[in-house]
């Protein structure tokens, strides 16, 4: 038993992706994470549609379909790909969209998948260069953000009283934070 703070602890997400799923969308997963006192220390994510499995454990490494993961090499957050999410909530939402465009002209730029542990593991496998999200759940990245971590993105977790989630190649994390905090992240 126990949940973070308290011992292992079993997260699950069964569709991260609901959305997508309902519309035939086939970016959607099933997530797994092992955690022990808060922390990740092995994951899984399926992707029924493709397949395809995303794996790590702590000290690991990371892997898709039994091929090791390494993130991009990007340095420079101009011509760097990001993703991020939105939230259910409309009002959210606008804030959201209000940050992205003001984040938009500063990289390459943006996609929207709809489902936060692929994007993570887009990351890990160098597919995107960050990934960004207000208002996460556990659920939504303890198995990605594991799994981003371990093909060595850098990646900060939400922490009391924020649910900002971003995991980024270590080339861009630090302008990246910086960028974010300038937009205004903190009223999104």
């Amino acid at each position: 038993g126990g949940g973070p703070g308290g011992g292992l602890c079993w997260v699950v997400d069964p569709i991260d992706g609901t959305v997508n799923y309902l519309y035939g969308y086939p970016w959607y997963g099933v997530s797994v994470a092992a955690q022990v006192d808060g922390v990740s220390v092995a994951g899984a994510i399926v992707e029924p549609a493709s397949g395809r499995v995303w794996e790590a454990a702590a000290g690991q490494g990371a892997w898709l379909d039994g091929r090791r993961l390494s993130v991009s090499g990007a340095t420079r957050l101009a011509l760097s790909l990001v993703a991020t999410g939105f939230s259910y909530s409309a009002q959210r939402r606008a804030r959201q969209a209000a940050l992205w465009a003001r984040l938009l002209p500063r990289v390459r730029d943006v996609r929207r998948a709809g489902a936060s542990s692929l994007d993570l593991c887009a990351v890990a496998a160098g597919w995107l260069d960050a990934y960004v999200e207000h208002g996460l759940h556990r659920w939504d990245w303890a198995a990605g953000a594991l799994i981003a971590a371990e093909a060595g993105a850098v990646v900060r977790l939400p922490q009391r009283g924020s649910d900002f989630l971003l995991a980024a190649t270590p080339g861009i994390v630090e302008a990246l934070a910086d960028l974010v905090a300038q937009c205004g992240a903190d009223a999104v």
